[in-house]
C-alpha cells in the first residue's frame, strides 16, 4: 500500500547535515519526495512509497540525527505526487 506524508520539523538542527541525514535514510528505505528548509528555518520533508518505508522514515524525521534536537514536529497525510527520486531542494 503506498501512503505519503508531510512533515514540518522545528528544532535545533544544522540544515545541510539534517537535510543530507533526511536524504540518506529516504535513499536506504526507497521513498521518494523531497526535504527543504523554508525561509522561517523550519525543515519541509515530503515522503512518499510503502507504508512500512513511510513510517519509519516518520520515526527518523521525529528523533532526528546525532546533533540535531526536535522540538516539535507537525506531521499530515498527504496526496500521493508520484515522485521519481528522493531530492534536497533550494528555496
Amino acid at each position: 500500500m503506498k501512503k505519503s506524508r508531510r512533515f514540518f520539523i522545528t528544532g535545533s538542527v544544522q540544515p545541510v547535515l539534517f537535510n543530507a541525514y533526511i536524504k540518506e535514510n529516504a535513499d536506504k528505505l526507497g521513498v521518494r519526495g523531497f526535504v527543504r528548509t523554508l525561509e522561517d528555518k523550519r525543515i519541509e520533508v515530503f515522503i512518499e512509497g510503502n507504508l512500512d518505508a513511510v513510517d519509519k522514515m516518520s520515526a527518523i524525521c521525529r528523533r532526528g540525527s546525532e546533533h540535531s534536537m526536535i522540538k516539535n514536529v507537525e506531521e499530515r497525510d498527504s496526496n500521493f505526487q508520484g515522485f521519481s527520486e528522493f531530492k534536497v531542494l533550494k528555496i
